[in-house]
């Protein structure tokens, strides 16, 4: 029987401090040594613009992933902590979805969650969350820009991605940023 190619893919990186959300993604989808996709979108907003979620992983599992976290984002009328939890707690005991094999970011104005089928639900300490195979890289540049530099929150998470992508050979440059500013009310 041949051997499975494991599909690698991406970085995501969700930064929320004073009010403001960054969420941003690589484009890079890869197969063993061979680039299959440079430009795959792997950020979504979700409840009007309010909650922006991104996935590392295997892209089928994950989109299925982000359909049920809309669901229960609404059905919790945009409460991102009681969505992830009872997200992370289906993920776990439904039969099909403790299956898939990917990892979700889920961010608003105010919290940052990590979400695998393993059940965990992470709440970094910092606001700072990161996954996929270049998520320590864009983690520790995003520390290291927060402390040092006079960036914003967009900026400094999409300079952190850029960091990551220089890095990790599964991350590229084609990067997807959406952020959210609680004083302004705006998704850019």
């Amino acid at each position: 029987m041949p051997r499975k190619e494991r599909i690698r893919s991406t970085t995501i990186i969700a930064i929320v401090r004073d009010g403001v959300c960054a969420v941003a993604g690589d484009g890079q989808v890869t197969a063993g040594d061979m680039v299959m996709k440079q430009t795959a979108k792997k950020i979504r907003s979700m409840h009007n613009g309010k909650v922006i979620t991104g996935f590392a992983g295997s892209t089928a599992d994950a989109l299925t992933l982000f359909d049920q976290f809309e669901k229960q984002i609404e059905q919790y009328s945009g409460n991102l902590r009681r969505a992830a939890v009872e997200m992370s707690k289906l993920w776990r005991t439904d039969k099909f979805l403790r299956r898939l094999d990917a990892m979700l970011i889920a961010a608003d104005t105010e919290s940052v969650f990590v979400l695998s089928g393993d059940g965990d639900v992470i709440e970094p300490d910092d606001g700072i969350a990161a996954i996929g195979s270049g998520g320590g890289y864009a983690l520790a540049a995003a520390r290291a820009l927060l402390s040092s530099a006079n960036l914003t929150t967009p900026e400094i998470t999409r300079k952190a991605i850029e960091i990551a992508a220089d890095i990790c050979i599964y991350t590229n440059h084609e990067i997807t940023l959406v952020s959210i500013d609680k004083s302004q009310s705006s998704v850019q």
